[in-house]
């Protein structure tokens, strides 16, 4: 077994954690997350998405978003662009505000590509297809992410040639980047490892990153496995925020101060300042008018309090 020496966390909360928010939180609040999440370190941050109103009233402020953060050099902000109507509106704005990535994501399912996107597998890959050609022929890197792995709340179990199939087709297209999801949270390190290893026949163990969602409690030791692999690049959750529309009942990604802080116990650099972090968490979750839903940050918070 050999551990990585560095692990790189890419913060999906401003984007995937708050896209399920019901309440509306405004683009200032948002800017602001981002803007605390790089003061404590973090080098990624998926900031917002370019999708429909309609479908996603949460994220119809992408524009202003993208406007209204103070970059920081030595950091990458993407942005999910699951179309070209999207990633048209992602290069709407002058050069300066483009994202440096964009997100393309596919299901390992077709029950969930159906329920998710409305259209099958093969559809949604060539629906991405332009998207991926004009991200790279504009100096864009384009990250992919495989949702429903593991599980489905439709299908159940998937397998792992499943997941192989859709991380060649995602190959093929030009995704530079693959993220391997537990979109239920249903995964256990065996079948995640299995996963990992379907997705490694296609992309090498650089361009390859885990997103684990803690619905059972299982993101951690999911987390664990993969970096036993040589896995080296996780998306995290601030404040543990996030859920599914379409899988009734899965909980938010694995806490991003969860991680740092198995991480930092691990002596495994990550570059994130786990107190700075905690208080970007703290100032989402104050906002949404509820606690923190990561361990680590409760009980260092209640250390606080003294």
């Amino acid at each position: 077994m050999s551990l990585p020496s560095k692990v790189k966390l890419v913060d999906v909360g401003p984007r995937d954690g708050l896209q399920n928010e019901k309440q509306m939180v405004p683009a200032a609040v948002k800017i602001e997350l981002v803007q605390r999440l790089q003061d404590a370190g973090l080098k990624e941050i998926e900031v917002t998405s370019f999708v429909s109103p309609k479908w996603v009233p949460q994220m119809a402020d992408a524009s202003e978003v993208m406007h209204g953060i103070r970059r920081q050099s030595g950091v990458r902000y993407s942005v999910l662009t699951p179309n070209m109507k999207g990633f048209e509106a992602a290069i709407a704005a002058p050069r300066a505000e483009w994202p440096d990535e964009i997100v393309v994501f596919g299901a390992a399912s077709e029950a969930f590509s159906q329920r998710n996107i409305n259209c099958s597998i093969a559809e949604s890959i060539e629906r991405f297809r332009p998207v991926v050609e004009a991200a790279r022929a504009n100096g864009i890197y384009v990250r992919g992410a495989m949702s429903c792995t593991v599980g489905c709340p439709y299908e159940g179990e998937v397998a792992p040639e499943r997941v192989g199939m859709l991380a060649g087709l995602m190959k093929g297209i030009g995704v530079q980047h693959i993220g391997v999801a537990d979109t239920i949270g249903v995964g256990t390190p065996r079948k995640v490892r299995r996963a990992m290893e379907a997705t490694l026949t296609h992309y090498d163990i650089n361009d390859v990153s885990g997103h684990f969602h803690d619905t059972y409690g299982q993101a951690l030791a999911n987390t664990l496995a993969s970096l036993e692999m040589g896995v080296w690049q996780f998306d995290t959750s601030v404040a543990g925020l996030g859920g599914c529309p379409y899988a009734k009942g899965a909980t938010g990604n694995v806490a991003s101060e969860d991680v740092v802080y198995l991480l930092d116990g691990m002596g495994i650099a990550t570059g994130i300042d786990l107190d700075k972090l905690i208080d970007a968490g703290k100032f989402i979750s104050d906002h949404l008018q509820r606690k923190p839903n990561s361990r680590a940050a409760t009980a260092i918070l209640a250390k606080r309090a003294g």
